[in-house]
């Protein structure tokens, strides 16, 4: 008996030690998937804390993920955009603006508001409120979403320069392209930081892109400024086309295609998009209709400039989608052939940081056998700052420099014009041989060519009565104004002469004109204005003398013939005034170059 209890208990015994190794088998598979999964969750929520990653829009988005075989990288394929998933009422989708009363916010969130102004000159108090994947309209015409783009066979590769750029604007910068690019046309985008010191930019970003698999960073060692940044940006493209993007936009959908299919057909081909503007207080898109696209053009100060459409082009164009030929460009966007930027020459290298190399390179497109165009197909917004955050060299004048360098190496003998406006005071300018051995072994063109053909529209300046800075007898200080036509209808001041040219430029002309460019000097008052301070204006020409109309006397007045009144320097030598004549007052006579009469008879 007392056998068989045995043998029953240890039967027993071992059917639930079985059971309990089942049991504890189970609980272990549980376990360990549960840990991977926390694990996982934790590492997640870990590293988007050390980058500050906007939750919000990571969980709208899902990223597809595949892998090539074992001899080639895992790469991301763009998501494809669910409108229904999207919160549309989330802050800033669709491209809306965002409001903040700032007066209501907290010490603390005003003092955040503040500094992002500071520090990047937009708000990035409200980019931060933005997912970086934010929705946006197809703004397209309804004709381009027609558009079969099926045998388009390069592939296109980013190059996004910046320093200090705000964190939430490079994300969306770089997210909206992923998102909005087919995969098999986008082949990398580099990310070039230019010397950044900001701690956001360094390891958080590195571990940030590290996820993004076709995204790749190249650091500079020292501040270059855009111009050689993008050169060595370029150095490691592996795609067909460079397109270079600044590093605060959003792209929109369909944006890529219409860039590449006129380089497909041609490489000498140089495209830019519809650059629409994205609110740098409030984010919001602004799209421009194609009826009222622009053009770049520039003046005799050599600055970038946007013009309507000139009826010749509008005539050699057959239908709105056609591309539209520009004379010049922005430069912060656009495509280029790879092969056809270095046949061309690429940048110039000897010029500084930024500013003349869009008009440089536009010059060398067209007048050694390329052309450059608006795709009206492809919209990119761009956030456009009202002043650089930026700090620049402090012992070059960079815009100086590379204008003239510019002006020696493409504009022959149209450079006086702009050489009269910095008072021949060129600088040091740098060695510009190898690029003018560049011209003459591409065989380019002239600039009377290039004015002739391509820019006709382009106003030239006639040789006046008088020319360069307007100096007062009774002081060391000049007559000053910046004529662009933002600045129509405000006060011309007086400022100590600094024999630079530029503000303190103007030629009078045979009709009686003190101008520069399209701005003319005027004055609206009558005897009640007499001796009261900023009463001389900035007007848009008009051709008509009356209150633009100005003699330059024999006892060097500036006389006003409808006012019966003569230009002075008031007592503080800080504004101009206008006063009844006297030629024994110093303050209102001027020193001003008169030109000859042989010269101004050759106009």
């Amino acid at each position: 008996m007392s056998r068989l209890i045995r043998h029953y208990i240890y039967r027993s015994t071992l059917y639930i030690f079985i059971v309990w190794c089942f049991v504890f088998f189970i609980f272990l598979q549980s376990n360990d998937f549960t840990r991977n999964s926390i694990d996982t969750q934790s590492s997640i929520k870990d590293e988007r804390e050390e980058v500050n990653i906007n939750s919000y829009g990571m969980n709208n988005f899902v990223r597809k993920l595949f892998k090539k075989s074992k001899n080639k990288q895992e790469q991301v394929i763009a998501p494809n955009i669910d409108d229904k998933k999207i919160d549309l009422n989330r802050s800033g989708e669709m491209g809306n603006k965002v409001e903040i009363d700032k007066n209501k916010l907290s010490p603390n969130e005003l003092k955040k508001y503040e500094e992002g102004f500071e520090k990047h000159a937009f708000n990035t108090y409200i980019s931060d409120l933005i997912s970086y994947h934010r929705s946006l309209p197809d703004v397209r015409e309804p004709d381009c979403q027609k558009i079969d783009y099926k045998s388009i066979l390069i592939t296109a590769s980013i190059v996004m320069c910046f320093h200090n750029e705000a964190w939430s604007v490079l994300l969306r910068s770089i997210h909206s392209i992923i998102n909005r690019s087919p995969s098999h046309l986008l082949k990398e985008i580099i990310l070039v930081d230019d010397f950044s010191d900001m701690d956001h930019l360094k390891k958080p970003l590195d571990k940030y892109i590290k996820h993004l698999k076709i995204v790749s960073i190249v650091r500079q060692k020292k501040r270059e400024g855009l111009i050689r940044s993008r050169l060595a940006g370029a150095a490691l493209v592996k795609g067909d086309v460079i397109i270079f993007l600044d590093s605060h936009i959003e792209v929109t959908e369909g944006w890529l295609e219409p860039l590449l299919d006129p380089i497909s057909q041609n490489r000498t081909t140089v495209v830019t998009p519809i650059i629409e503007t994205i609110d740098d207080i409030t984010f919001q898109y602004n799209s421009i209709p194609i009826s009222i696209i622009s053009t770049g053009g520039f003046d005799w100060n050599l600055q970038f400039n946007w013009h309507t459409i000139s009826d010749r082009e509008k005539q050699r164009r057959k239908h709105n989608l056609e591309p539209i030929r520009t004379p010049t460009m922005a430069g912060g966007l656009f495509a280029i052939s790879k092969s056809y930027f270095y046949d061309l020459g690429t940048y110039d290298a000897g010029m500084d940081i930024w500013g003349g190399e869009n008009l440089e390179l536009s010059f060398r497109i067209w007048m050694c056998g390329g052309t450059l165009i608006i795709s009206p197909c492809s919209h990119v917004g761009h956030i456009f700052r009202t002043r650089s955050p930026y700090k620049w060299l402090s012992d070059v004048d960079v815009i100086r420099k590379n204008t003239v360098r510019v002006a020696e190496v493409w504009l022959d003998e149209y450079k006086e014009y702009f050489y009269q406006r910095l008072n021949y005071n060129l600088g040091d300018y740098g060695d510009v041989t190898s690029r003018k051995l560049l011209r003459k072994k591409l065989q380019c063109k002239s600039f009377k060519w290039y004015l002739t053909e391509i820019y006709p529209e382009l106003s030239m300046p006639e040789k006046g009565i008088a020319i360069g800075e307007i100096r007062n007898f009774d002081d060391d200080y000049c007559v000053d104004a910046n004529t662009e036509s933002a600045n129509f209808n405000r006060s011309v001041i007086s400022f100590p002469c600094h024999n630079q040219g530029g503000n303190q430029f103007f030629m009078l002309s045979k009709m009686g004109e003190i101008r520069r460019d399209h701005g003319c000097l005027g004055y609206q008052g009558g005897m009640e204005d007499v001796n009261k301070n900023d009463k001389v204006i900035v007007m848009k020409c008009d051709g008509q003398k009356g209150t633009q109309y100005w003699i330059y006397d024999e006892n060097d007045l500036i006389y006003h013939p409808t006012s019966n009144l003569c230009m002075a320097l008031s007592d503080d030598r800080t504004h101009i005034q206008m006063q009844v004549c006297n030629i024994t007052y110093e303050a209102h006579k001027w020193l001003w170059e008169r030109q000859s009469l042989n010269e101004t008879n050759n106009t």
